[in-house]
């Protein structure tokens, strides 16, 4: 099957996020079933022409319009070491040639010039996908400029479009429409939504499938709670809405070849974990004491329950245990975390930075790892805890739900500890149970952290999941 992906980010190309870790191994995961031919489209950005490590041949140069203006087209690709797997570059320095790769006022034009340079690139590459899978809000114009201007090009090609995140839509003033995009005024009413352009509206009514990366957050997308506005839009998808959870590369996330780790390991050599403990607390300067470590290595945001953590967090550090925390975010989050590290010298180590290195020690030396979230679409990192042997504690809501069923000591099934409410004292509790089988019931506690990481999260299942619905799609 020919499959075309596209995409604002994938790793190790360009990543600020979880979407750069899905795009890198979903496609490589197709790619290795000998029927599939994959071709993944991301921008040129600066940062990946800065890097060595990337050597990009050039293919071809060209135009695409946006109404007035006529746009070059660079087009080139990657070396990528597999037959069956091309990565495409998509060149212009006006757009792209930039420090980062969101976040400026022209998003909106950048993208919508992307989504219709991929057609523009495919048509030259005389690639015929029959699934032409897109990514978030960034390339949600696809299916739209697919069927306004390009289905002659690809007559047979079906569009899956996947949201990683209904929070980013990609939202611009009403003038954009006539002023960028350059279309018929039938799809006006394609486009618009709530008194503006509305990117991901567009690519959820065009798309012939819309997925989201869990069965839950599926669910949940058809609720105001959890939609940001479009819950009826999505709820009229009706079977064409799917959740497929995502997994993780295990060739990245291994603690028995991670170089990060002081000490590598596995689930037959699960004792040598203790040896991380050790050297992470002797890292972060936390006491060398056999206290259970909690760990997140997250974004410091609301919807990742920081501020449950906030209104629990010096109760918590009443217990026996010790906290680490990786990561940056909002400005309030982190002046409050430093403030309550600071009067927990040796038991509390907040660490305001991402470092990857750094991550793969805390998820191999912790004990439990908290992941409050107020929602969360799948979640990568409750699964590379397992993976390490770090038992989560979780909110019971998208992915989470699906990934880490609650733990049941009597039986030994489930996968973790979980809360229903979104409340600090329903965290806690959740905390406090996982405490208690840690101290009061530690060989039930080791097994089940073992066969966490027996569990295979890699991408071979959704991708399995994948295949099952693209051929579904192309016998309809």
């Amino acid at each position: 099957m020919r499959i075309a992906m596209a995409a604002s980010e994938a790793a190790p190309y360009i990543k600020t996020g979880g979407l750069g870790d899905v795009l890198q191994a979903l496609p490589r995961a197709l790619a290795d079933l000998p029927e599939n031919d994959v071709a993944l489209f991301l921008p040129y950005y600066k940062k990946i022409k800065d890097n060595p490590a990337i050597r990009a041949e050039f293919l071809a140069s060209f135009t695409v319009n946006l109404t007035w203006r006529q746009q070059y087209v660079g087009l080139f690709r990657c070396e990528t070491g597999r037959k069956n797997l091309q990565v495409y570059l998509i060149d212009n320095e006006y757009y792209f040639l930039r420090e980062g790769t969101y976040g400026f006022y022209d998003d909106g034009e950048r993208f919508a010039y992307f989504s219709k340079a991929v057609l523009a690139c495919m048509n030259w590459l005389d690639f015929r996908p029959e699934i032409l899978h897109c990514h978030d809000w960034q390339t949600a114009l696809i299916p739209v400029y697919l069927d306004a201007e390009f289905r002659g090009c690809f007559p047979d090609t079906r569009t899956v479009f996947t949201i990683h995140n209904v929070e980013y839509q990609g939202k611009i003033a009403p003038e954009f429409f006539n002023d960028v995009l350059g279309l018929d005024d039938y799809w006006r009413g394609v486009c618009s939504f709530d008194g503006c352009v509305n990117f991901m509206k567009a690519a959820v009514t065009r798309a012939n499938v819309v997925t989201t990366v869990s069965e839950t957050y599926a669910s949940e997308l058809r609720y105001p709670y959890y939609a940001h506005g479009l819950s009826g839009i999505l709820a009229s998808r009706g079977q064409n809405l799917r959740g497929i959870t995502n997994g993780i590369d295990v060739s990245v996330y291994d603690p028995a070849t991670d170089k990060a780790l002081a000490k590598n390991f596995t689930e037959q050599t699960f004792a040598d974990k203790q040896i991380n403990k050790r050297a992470l607390q002797k890292e972060l300067g936390l006491g060398q004491t056999d206290a259970p470590i909690l760990a997140m290595v997250t974004r410091l945001v609301g919807h990742k329950g920081i501020d449950i953590l906030c209104f629990i967090i010096r109760r918590l550090l009443e217990r026996d245990l010790q906290l680490v925390i990786v990561g940056t975010g909002d400005a309030k989050y982190e002046h409050a975390l430093m403030a309550v590290a600071a009067d927990y010298p040796g038991k509390f180590s907040m660490n305001l930075r991402f470092d990857s290195g750094l991550a793969s020690r805390v998820y191999a030396g912790s004990d439990i790892y908290l992941m409050p979230s107020r929602s969360e679409p799948c979640g990568l990192s409750q699964l590379i805890a397992m993976h390490y042997g770090t038992v989560p504690v979780v909110n019971a809501t998208g992915g989470l739900k699906d990934t880490v069923p609650p733990f049941n000591p009597e039986t030994g099934e489930g996968r973790g500890y979980t809360f229903q409410s979104y409340n600090g004292d329903d965290f806690l509790g959740a905390i406090d149970r996982a405490l208690g089988d840690y101290f009061n019931n530690r060989a039930a506690w080791d097994a089940l952290a073992r066969k966490d990481m027996r569990e295979d999260f890699s991408w071979r299942v959704p991708a399995a999941k994948y295949m099952e619905m693209y051929r579904g799609m192309l016998a309809e």
